[in-house]
């Protein structure tokens, strides 16, 4: 789907410098030197951080399953709106935050967490209609040096120099995300199998979590493919489920309705989350490795607020684009460890923000002052 579905003022340490907060020029007129030192420091100080831990892995990940679904029956079968409301809230923030593990899914080395990608698929890829396979094959082409930021990147648009109204419009667009996969995975699928045109256009416009209006994917090869398969035909078989469980009554219309605002919440958040994920400033040029750092963001501790809208690791966005290696369980002290030793003047603190409202403001204040993208 052409849908992602998952900087203001600085997080200071002491005798850290501050970052600006105003709208800086775009990243492709002022080219970035790397920062040798922060990169080779990053590198060495965190060699023993690349290992994941499975028992982490599974009990985020299933804590989360248990709290989502559990909320989700609670918010079906409350006996009043405020309840519904509370229950839909928990379960909507509780399944983001286990739909989010597809991003880890993405860096995971086949068997280092085992059985982790079945599992995850089963219980909340299938069930929310958005498989691994959306993910994986397109993520790792955003981490790659050359693509980042340029028209080869599917999760990057210059949003900060595109017209204001992309912005509320980039988030309102995802609210249709559940019903738009309803339809990808319960008619255009199956009737893609008949229909050779068609599979082509699904296959390159309609499998893949991106942004880039302009990406096409091509079909991979071998397991990857094999798991694309079994993936979309389960995927499909619960969305023709849901909707002939809804046209016979099986389903009740109010549990439906209940399932897709849930998901398409938690679809909004990860969209909001995608805002302040970068700067987005970038032109289409190639930019080197500091420069996609600073066009990303950290949004450290002490700020609470990001357990909740950038779980998962997704706080340390622009590390992580520093060192895709580390697992999010380790994001943390991969920062401490840089921020006690890196210099006043090091690139990294540049990349540390304080909060969601002004890293949002700073994204609208950008396309009004920057010039339009067509």
């Amino acid at each position: 789907m052409n849908s992602k579905v998952l900087k203001a003022e600085t997080f200071t340490a002491p005798q850290q410098p501050a970052a600006g907060v105003g709208v800086r020029a775009p990243i492709a007129d002022d080219p970035i030197a790397d920062d040798k030192d922060m990169i080779r420091t990053a590198a060495k100080l965190t060699r023993d951080l690349n290992a994941p831990n499975a028992g982490i892995y599974w009990g985020d990940f299933m804590a989360s399953v248990i709290v989502g679904y559990g909320a989700l029956f609670a918010a079906i079968a409350a006996g009043s709106t405020g309840w519904m409301i509370a229950a839909g809230i928990v379960s909507m923030l509780a399944l983001y935050r286990a739909g989010s593990f597809i991003h880890e899914l993405t860096h995971l080395k086949d068997g280092s967490v085992p059985g982790f990608r079945l599992g995850w698929n089963l219980l909340v890829g299938i069930p929310l209609l958005v498989p691994s396979f959306m993910y994986e094959g397109v993520h790792n082409l955003h981490h790659a040096k050359t693509r980042y930021g340029t028209v080869q990147d599917p999760e990057y648009l210059p949003l900060a120099l595109m017209k204001p109204y992309t912005v509320p419009l980039f988030v309102a667009v995802s609210a249709l995300a559940p019903l738009a996969l309803l339809l990808r995975y319960g008619i255009l699928a199956p009737l893609s199998l008949v229909i050779p045109p068609l599979r082509k256009l699904v296959v390159e416009r309609y499998s893949g979590l991106v942004i880039n209006p302009d990406f096409r994917r091509r079909m991979p090869e071998g397991k990857a493919r094999r798991n694309w398969m079994w993936q979309e035909s389960a995927a499909s078989i619960w969305a023709i489920a849901l909707i002939a469980g809804a046209a016979t009554g099986i389903i009740p219309l109010k549990a439906l309705i209940i399932y897709l605002v849930i998901s398409g919440g938690s679809v909004m958040i990860n969209q909001v989350r995608t805002l302040v994920a970068h700067l987005w400033e970038n032109d289409g040029e190639v930019m080197s490795v500091t420069a996609q750092y600073l066009d990303s963001v950290n949004v450290p501790p002490p700020a609470m607020l990001p357990a909740l809208w950038a779980p998962v690791g997704l706080r340390y966005h622009a590390l992580h684009h520093l060192l895709p290696g580390v697992p999010y369980h380790n994001l943390g002290e991969a920062h401490r460890r840089l921020a006690d030793v890196l210099p006043t003047e090091s690139a990294y603190y540049k990349g540390n923000y304080t909060g969601l409202l002004p890293l949002v403001s700073r994204l609208v204040r950008s396309t009004f002052a920057g010039r339009s993208v067509k």
